[in-house]
């Protein structure tokens, strides 16, 4: 190779204006080579500058350390030296003592005594205390033995010995400082603390004594506290517990301590930094809670106040103005407020998910709901309970409402009807539509799960909440049981006035709007037969229409609300309640009469067939066993009034009317009939009439006692057509549980 480049460099030299490749090359490898090594040599003169520092700083730091060991000895040598010199002015001492008692063994021997000067010096020297006492004090102060130092100045003090103030008082700021400094230190125990102290308040310094005790205990509360707040997350229910016991047990040692040592001095001291404990106490329960609307946090939280105020109480019986319950409800008070109120919204959550299954609302809503109920009542202590009761007992109800509306809004509902009339067009996404209960059972079933639920929340709340506070003789709870029961029963009342309202408004109109119980069905031909001339009058085709409908819900019932008779008569006292009431406010239906159009005559055949029906309701009842003291007087007002308002159009009730005993014989005949089947019947909603339409043998039977309980009724003295059947067949309510108080509106009051 370096034959052909020295070749092709005298070949190249015979053009001058071209350049050799070997001098290209050895130019370049020569620039390289030159900064390789500059770079080389200065980061060499980069390396010993680098060791020269740090070796600079190792002597300079090595010679600090030997200055420090000779400062530390220097300092050792100079106590050492005080030593000496004191024990010098003691051995001094004691010689001056010597010589003094020498001269006055002389003095006695010398007859003609001469004044002596040195002799004076000696014993005014011996006269003045001063000088030793002081010595003796600072040589014990030097050697650190504040035992024997705090003796000198108590005996000093006893003697009452005259001692500057000035010098005795720095020498006990100095021996102040000294026992402070032992004091504060972390490793010393209770015993040597206390003992520490008792020099201080020795010295006067008792408000510093108890500062230090505090100090020291808060000190030992917050290391402590400091090792457990890891294991929060593991125990997530039971730490503010441990919390509570670390807290209140220290507080509890720094009064007995405070006690032993200043008897009830600074009680006011040890509460105001009780009270700071404790605030911080609370911010650690709270900044290491778990997730707020677990059952977890919820529990957490009544431990929390269990614990805290059963420790109270021992404090406040322990000892004498230490008491901290209030402190602890009003710190507390906000963060169990806010994890009931989220754990209840939670809860809530669920109810309303519930509707979305249908298995779960036909099947185990009430078990589903009282679960959710548990969920959270199981978390509770009975200080809990105590403080919170009240808040609890609301948020229940609350709970239990909304477990309603889910009810009601999976019954039929006429408003949402209307709004799919008013928009035919409107697509629905049946995946978030809600379980609609469509037949007789399944809406019987949503009842009887709504009275299920109220029947098990009762002794629930009576053994949890009403039964603690009457042992405690506390009024936590801000709500009498009594009260708390007619909630209840008014969101039970709103569920069933739904269901026969939905009920009886699908009966009394049909799907074209019009209404089946019309005025007009009693406007007759004039001259036409009275009923009391027929040979076997019945009730209106709508009338006998419902009694058909109500014998099949009964029916039903019997199979749904098996066990629960009284639930059987609550839902069709009130059902036939309805009818009565929506015949009783239904302008239109008395417009009819009252109205004074001479194309509807009114006769007295039509009279007698309106009261005929509303004896036929009366008697429905009566003889189902609902009968309510409600139904009869609405029935005797709507009689009233259509007898005012055929009278007033020209018909004499006198000599219309045929006696009482007609009508109640008439309706107990009519349903006899009915019932065995002479005049079967159902309700055909699919024709666009909207008839009814009769067949035979397929009526209901009713209760086998009814011919017996017709038969005893006594008449009514007060309106035609109307029996009181309080003797014979009174209502269920009457014969158990009084009179029943039913609300007579249709919507939802708190709509």
């Amino acid at each position: 190779m370096v034959m052909e480049s020295s070749e092709e460099d005298e070949d190249y030299l015979a053009h001058e204006w071209i350049t050799p490749q070997s001098s290209v090359s050895a130019a370049y490898q020569s620039h390289t080579e030159k900064g390789i090594r500059q770079l080389c040599s200065e980061l060499l003169e980069l390396k010993d500058a680098v060791e020269n520092l740090c070796g600079n700083m190792q002597s300079k730091y090595l010679a600090f350390l030997r200055l420090s060991e000779e400062a530390v000895e220097v300092e050792h040598e100079l106590i050492t030296l005080q030593k000496h010199v004191s024990a010098q002015g003691m051995l001094v001492q004691d010689l001056m003592s010597g010589v003094s008692s020498q001269l006055e063994a002389w003095k006695k021997l010398d007859s003609d005594p001469k004044p002596d000067p040195f002799q004076d010096l000696l014993s005014k020297t011996l006269q003045d205390p001063k000088p030793s006492f002081l010595d003796s004090l600072d040589a014990l102060l030097a050697e650190h033995r504040i035992e024997e130092a705090l003796q000198l100045i108590e005996s000093n003090e006893k003697e009452k010995e005259k001692i500057p103030t000035t010098e005795l008082q720095k020498r006990k700021e100095i021996l102040e400082d000294q026992i402070v400094s032992i004091a504060e230190q972390p490793s010393l125990s209770i015993a040597e603390l206390k003992n520490s102290l008792s020099g201080l308040i020795k010295l006067n310094k008792g408000v510093l004594a108890h500062q230090l005790l505090l100090k020291a205990h808060g000190s030992r509360l917050s290391k402590r506290v400091e090792t457990f707040i890891p294991s929060c997350s593991i125990y997530p229910e039971t730490y503010p517990a441990t919390l509570s016991q670390l807290v209140f047990s220290t507080i509890s040692l720094a009064a007995k301590d405070s006690l032993s040592l200043f008897k009830d001095t600074h009680t006011n001291r040890l509460v105001q930094w009780g009270e700071s404990e404790i605030e911080n106490f609370a911010r650690l329960v709270k900044e290491n809670s778990p997730l707020l609307e677990t059952p977890t946090a919820l529990r957490s939280a009544c431990v929390c106040v269990q614990a805290s105020l059963s420790h109270c109480k021992i404090l406040e019986s322990e000892q004498k103005g230490l008491e901290f319950s209030k402190l602890v409800l009003v710190l507390l008070r906000p963060y169990v407020e806010e994890i009931l109120d989220l754990n209840f919204r939670r809860a809530r959550r669920r109810v309303g998910e519930m509707a979305r299954d249908r298995e779960v609302m036909l099947g185990c809503c009430d078990k589903v709901f009282m679960d959710i109920i548990k969920e959270n009542l199981d978390q509770l202590t009975p200080m809990a309970i105590s403080h919170f009761g009240g808040i609890i007992l609301n948020k229940t109800l609350q709970l239990f409402d909304k477990f309603i509306e889910t009810l009601i809004r999976a019954l039929p509902s006429t408003e949402e009807d209307e709004t799919l009339a008013l928009n035919p067009n409107q697509t629905l996404n049946f995946k978030t539509l809600n379980f609609k209960a469509e037949s007789d059972s399944q809406q019987l079933t949503l009842i009887r799960s709504a009275y299920s639920v109220s029947d098990e929340l009762s002794p629930v709340a009576v053994s949890q909440f009403f039964n603690l506070q009457s042992e405690e003789g506390t009024g936590g709870a801000n709500m009498e049981y009594k009260e708390w029961k007619r909630h209840l029963m008014r969101s039970l009342d709103k569920l069933r006035d739904h269901f026969c309202r939905q009920y009886v408004l699908n009966f009394v109109y049909s799907r074209e709007g019009e209404a089946r119980l019309d005025g007009r069905m009693y406007l007759v031909k004039k001259n036409e037969k009275d009923l009391f001339w027929e040979p076997e009058p019945l009730p209106s085709f709508p009338f006998q229409a419902l009694f058909g409908r109500l014998q099949q819900l009964a029916s039903v019932a019997c199979d749904v609300l098996y066990e629960k008779e009284k639930l059987q008569k609550i839902v069709l006292s009130r059902l036939m309640e309805t009818v009565v009431i929506w015949l009783s406010d239904e302008q239109d239906f008395w417009d009819v009469f009252e109205s004074s159009d001479e194309d509807a005559p009114l006769q007295p055949s039509g009279l007698q067939q309106l009261i005929l029906d509303m004896r036929f309701i009366v008697e429905i009842a009566v003889c189902g066993r609902y009968s309510s003291r409600a139904v009869h007087q609405l029935v005797s007002a709507i009689i009233t009034r259509a007898i005012g308002a055929f009278s007033a159009r020209g018909v004499d009730p006198q000599s219309a009317l045929p006696e009482d005993e007609w009508f109640v014989d008439t309706a107990k005949a009519a349903i006899s009939k009915l019932t065995q089947g002479t005049s079967g019947f159902e309700f055909d909603d699919s024709s666009d009439e909207s008839h009814l339409i009769f067949h035979h043998g397929d009526g209901i039977d009713l209760i086998d006692e009814m011919e017996e309980e017709s038969e005893s009724e006594e008449s009514s003295d007060s309106v035609p057509g109307l029996v009181d059947d309080s003797s014979s067949c009174d209502s269920f309510a009457s014969a158990n549980d009084g009179e029943i108080e039913s609300p007579t509106y249709f919507t939802d009051p708190e709509s």
